[in-house]
């Protein structure tokens, strides 16, 4: 310990000496401060396994994936890419949906209100729609029939109708943004959509938004959708039809994916593939649950190694998460 007396006179080389030493044990003090901070984080290297390991599946393929997950319940996250803007081709189906439920919860709208659709507002054979298929005039569809198409089936001609009910793409892009979900941009319905191939990417989100959105209407905190609407969508999401080899691919029999699909096809000049997606929540046995979604892009690889890229991620995670919460 250094002893000054303030009535000795004291040269200025001291002085500087003095306080060179001042500042190095100040240094050294605030040094172990940080370390002691530091050393009460949780650890990052459980989930570094898993990040390995979605890296090992991704590596070597001719693809850019991006990967969000939200494990152990909503207290851990990865992500791969997960700021990237990604195509969310019929992906957005869901998050029309939601905009259309928060419609119904202000009684603007409601579930089981009959919407007529004519023949002309059925979209030509070269769009994906069993509506069409089914009902070839058109017809009345209750409003919940008609998410139930959109989402469960990736209708179409249902999406379109939609939006229609409820004002344009930007309308369902106003209403994330105004939730604070930031990272989206929806322009194009799916008929704009599919006109020209570049459209595609002006819809548009990231894996780490659309794993909060998934998140967020979920845990519905903040009250975003009433009982009936939150039962409806999650019981709708469940029993999606679309993507059996990408999120559920390789999970065992019988758990249950809360999910919505998008694939854009391939490019005929350029064999790329812009566009094969799957998010949803992935309820494990034990009552846990993985909140993940998966995009593809720039892809030159085909549909049935993309949709393993997602099915060896969505199994490895599985995997991962039933060890780790035992």
């Amino acid at each position: 310990m250094v002893v000054i007396d303030t009535q000795m006179p004291i040269s200025k080389e001291i002085r500087q000496i003095l306080k060179q030493t001042m500042m190095t044990r100040l240094f050294k003090l605030t040094a172990l401060l940080l370390l002691l901070i530091t050393g009460c984080q949780p650890s990052n290297k459980k989930t570094d396994l898993l990040r390995a390991k979605i890296e090992q599946i991704i590596s070597g393929k001719q693809a850019i994936v991006g990967v969000s997950i939200i494990g152990t319940n909503g207290k851990d996250t990865i992500s791969l890419n997960g700021d990237r803007r990604f195509p969310l081709q019929s992906v957005f189906k869901f998050h029309i949906a939601l905009a259309v439920l928060s419609e119904i919860d202000k009684g603007n709208l409601s579930l089981d209100q009959k919407i007529e659709v004519s023949k002309d507002e059925l979209l030509p054979e070269d769009f994906w729609s069993p509506l069409r298929d089914e009902n070839p005039n058109g017809g009345s569809f209750t409003i919940a029939s008609l998410i139930q198409y959109s989402v469960s089936q990736s209708d179409n001609t249902a999406c379109d109708v939609l939006i229609r009910l409820i004002g344009t793409p930007e309308t369902v892009e106003e209403y994330f943004k105004k939730n604070k979900i930031q990272d989206i941009e929806i322009t194009f319905n799916e008929e704009d959509m599919q006109a020209k191939w570049e459209n595609m990417f002006q819809n548009w989100t990231t894996p780490n938004s659309a794993s909060r959105t998934l998140k967020m209407f979920y845990d519905n905190e903040s009250n975003l959708l009433s009982k009936d609407s939150y039962d409806f969508i999650w019981k709708t999401m469940k029993e999606t039809t679309t993507g059996a080899k990408r999120l559920k691919g390789q999970l065992p029999e019988g758990i249950i994916v809360a999910h919505k699909t998008g694939w854009s096809g391939t490019n005929k000049e350029t064999g790329i593939m812009a566009a094969v997606n799957d998010i949803g929540i992935v309820f494990m046995p034990d009552g846990e649950y993985f909140i993940i979604s998966v995009f593809v892009t720039e892809s030159k690889e085909n549909l049935e190694t993309n949709e393993k890229i997602i099915s060896d991620i969505a199994k490895a995670t599985y995997d991962f998460y039933s060890t780790t919460t035992k």
